[in-house]
């Protein structure tokens, strides 16, 4: 018999542009569901923190690199950013307004308070695969994470971001020797094989221990030039 515990409770649901989003409660942790795909809690973060940190190694240091983050989720990643004086400017490109809500004025803000009041931090409002095809801004690093991995996507549209014309376009908005970071719950050879093609080099696959079941995964490579 479930106890009230083991049940999520719903804190919001929203439906917007691309689909239904749900803030929920269990247990101890906030959880992001999406057209009814989870996409992440708050129960550990170490991987969302590490994709951050696996891109500003790469940057061999790389004096007040600018990163952009693609996907706000629960924040870890932000809030990680945030934490370390070495990162120069930090944009958070997110598509779902009821998520920067739940970050500003909600039981997100826990999270993130800080980091959104950092002046380096500026929050846009739009869809990442549209944002770096149409964008003239450019960045030292890509940190995504608006999926489950190139192969589990939230939505189908996303999915072009992976192939070559969408990491085509994360090519053309890093400068010169800047790092893309991909956040994966399963490592994709195949995604991989698409990073040379276009052009990405010292491709690799770093693993990352999580709290409860397989290793989460960050897929690297730095852009040409």
């Amino acid at each position: 018999m479930p106890t009230s515990n083991d049940i999520p409770h719903v804190l919001d649901r929203r439906e917007g542009p691309h689909g239904e989003v749900v803030l929920r409660r269990h247990d101890d942790r906030l959880e992001i569901i999406a057209n009814g795909c989870f996409l992440m809690d708050t129960s550990d973060g170490r991987s969302e923190r590490r994709l951050v940190d696996a891109a500003l190694d790469a940057l061999a240091g790389r004096d007040r690199p600018d990163v952009l983050i693609g996907g706000l989720g629960v924040g870890f990643s932000l809030a990680h950013a945030a934490a370390d004086p070495r990162w120069g400017g930090i944009t958070v490109v997110e598509r779902e307004h009821a998520i920067v809500e739940w970050h500003l004025d909600g039981p997100l803000s826990a999270f993130s308070a800080e980091a959104l009041a950092d002046p380096r931090t500026r929050i846009v409002e739009a869809d990442l695969v549209a944002y770096v095809n149409e964008t003239s801004a450019t960045y030292d690093a890509l940190c995504l994470d608006i999926d489950n991995g190139p192969r589990w996507t939230v939505t189908e549209g996303n999915g072009n971001l992976y192939g070559e014309a969408g990491l085509a376009s994360c090519a053309r908005v890093l400068r010169p020797g800047g790092v893309l970071a991909v956040w994966s719950a399963q490592p994709s050879p195949e995604f991989e094989e698409t990073l040379r093609n276009v052009g990405f080099q010292q491709v690799r696959t770093e693993e990352i221990p999580v709290a409860r079941g397989v290793p989460d995964v960050v897929h690297l490579g730095i852009s040409p030039g």
